[in-house]
């Protein structure tokens, strides 16, 4: 019998955790919030968190050590998705992009120039604000990887 699928939220500055938990609760999937520090959580079975200390990186191990290929990992950051999909997660931006094995490596390269950009002294604008349509497509984009995941392990 396949492992259960599980929702890993890197959760510090998500904006789609309430979607995650409506999810999880009408699909009976666990979810784990991985945090920097305390946050509330609904009072659920389902929904579990872990509070990792504050050095960088420090939720990002937790998540990267805990993915299997029956986890969907909920996060914006760009390197976190790479160590995931290499252990072979389905990863999904909280604006609702898949985050593919064929897109990352451009990613990763778009962010490693940003970065250099930043450092000599430029200003750069951040990312779109968030929308409803962006909300939407998040639900859409999990239930969907939840159907595929559910008929992979059937």
């Amino acid at each position: 019998m396949p492992s259960p699928i599980q929702i890993l939220v890197d959760a510090d500055a998500c904006p789609v955790k309430e979607e995650v938990y409506k999810v999880a609760f009408r699909t009976s999937t666990p979810v784990t919030v991985v945090a920097n520090s305390y946050m509330r959580l609904p009072e659920h079975p389902l929904i579990s968190r872990v509070v990792v200390d504050d050095q960088p990186d420090a939720a990002d191990d937790h998540i990267a050590e805990h993915t299997t290929p029956r986890t969907i990992v909920i996060t914006a950051d760009i390197l976190l998705a790479e160590r995931c999909l290499n252990a072979s997660a389905t990863v999904i931006a909280p604006n609702g992009r898949p985050f593919t094995d064929a897109a990352i490596a451009m990613a990763v390269a778009t962010r490693a120039i940003m970065v250099d950009i930043r450092a000599g002294g430029e200003q750069t604008s951040g990312p779109p604000p968030f929308t409803k349509a962006d909300r939407s497509r998040f639900l859409n984009t999990l239930d969907a990887a939840l159907v595929r995941l559910q008929k992979a392990g059937a």
